[in-house]
């Protein structure tokens, strides 16, 4: 099983970019990116759809999560924020005050007779406690207790249990000392640059920095575990 995994393109993924993207795309299995794919600032509101969900709609983009620029406390802003995403959007830790769920929260693929799971958490924006929850249409709860009970409720159903996350490296480490039911979490936020997976316990923990410098390509068996490394991202010719 090979996964291409990216993080914070930040709007870099020009249609040159992506199509520089496409030979990895085609060598992995499945794709999957971690937040923060649009140009928008967090308060910020598009005028216009974000060209990012058309590229990672060509390169057969499997899921995201949320990244802090993909939300809003507006419920418009923030629907204008993710108009044109192909794929399915995640996030386990987003709800709205009624206490449903704007966005799915975990999301379970078939690929090669391999069963995936995939929890999506990001860096929480408005909490209960904070004074701007007034004016927010949203409410976010804890990332790690939330990959908890959303993973434990899946690792029991598939053979590869994923963490796609947006919370920063260090939250990763927390995540996977803390949760140690995870096969790998690929992370984003922080801009980490991490060459290889860092393991903490068996859980691969896997960052790609931000703006388009790199791509993971990782691969898992269920003999060898995941391994992988980081590719510099193919510049167009």
């Amino acid at each position: 099983m090979r996964i291409l995994h990216t993080n914070d393109l930040h709007g870099t993924l020009t249609p040159e970019r992506a199509a520089s993207l496409s030979a990895l795309r085609q060598s992995a299995d499945l794709y999957f990116d971690s937040g923060d794919a649009i140009r928008t600032g967090n308060l910020g509101i598009p005028m216009k759809r974000e060209p990012v969900w058309a590229e990672l709609d060509r390169l057969r983009c499997n899921a995201s999560v949320l990244g802090n620029r993909e939300t809003h406390v507006l419920e418009s802003a923030f629907h204008a924020k993710i108009a044109g995403a192909a794929h399915p959007v995640l996030c386990g830790n987003l709800r709205r005050k009624d206490g449903t769920y704007p966005l799915p929260r975990t999301l379970v693929l078939e690929s090669n007779d391999i069963r995936i799971g995939i929890v999506a958490v990001m860096v929480p924006m408005v909490t209960e406690r904070m004074r701007s929850q007034a004016v927010s249409a949203y409410l976010w709860d804890p990332p790690i207790p939330t990959a908890r009970e959303l993973g434990e409720q899946l690792r029991p159903q598939v053979d590869l249990l994923i963490a796609l996350t947006h919370i920063g490296h260090r939250q990763d480490l927390e995540l996977a000392e803390q949760v140690p039911i995870f096969d790998a979490i690929l992370g984003g936020h922080s801009h980490t640059v991490l060459p290889e997976p860092v393991f903490v316990r068996h859980t691969a923990v896997c960052q790609g920095g931000s703006h388009s410098r790199y791509a993971g390509m990782y691969e898992w068996s269920p003999s060898n575990g995941f391994s992988g490394r980081l590719i510099p991202f193919p510049r167009p010719e």
